[in-house]
């Protein structure tokens, strides 16, 4: 048995050790550009719930699929919070952390099978995407039409 003076001690190198850590620089390192995780990652998984009238899951492995997307969805506003993709630390923070909200609540209602729940997100995933376009991506909603020439 330890005593009290080595307990306190432990305690102590433990609290220390954590505290390195947390002060310790992130060693992430971004694999894709933010257009190839746009165009692989959140693209597709935020069509999941924007269609997912479509083809609306019967199976459990349709179920599974699309708490999967729900999942990745949510996990990449982590991803547009790295170093080297976020632009600041004010409005990109909010709009990725609203991606996660979303896209936890589009997990939880995936896993309770509830498909009016995942309906009823499209509004807010919808609006976190097009706030954040229209900030963050030159052009966007400002193109000029494209006009075909018999």
């Amino acid at each position: 048995m330890r005593s009290l003076k080595e307990m306190r001690g432990l305690v102590v190198f433990l609290i220390a050790g954590a505290a390195a850590m947390a002060q310790a620089p992130t060693t992430f390192q971004p694999v894709g550009s933010m257009r190839q995780l746009m165009i692989d990652i959140i693209y597709p998984t935020s069509d999941a719930i924007f269609y997912v009238d479509r083809e609306p899951p019967k199976s459990p492995h349709d179920w599974e699929v699309l708490r999967t997307q729900a999942l990745t969805l949510a996990e990449s506003g982590n991803l547009l919070m790295m170093e080297g993709r976020a632009r600041d630390q004010k409005n990109w923070i909010l709009e990725s952390k609203m991606l996660i909200d979303i896209g936890g609540k589009a997990y939880k209602a995936a896993q309770a099978k509830d498909i009016d729940g995942i309906r009823a997100l499209n509004d807010s995933l919808n609006a976190a995407c097009v706030v954040c376009h229209y900030q963050y991506r030159p052009g966007y909603h400002r193109r000029r039409p494209v006009i075909e020439v018999k």
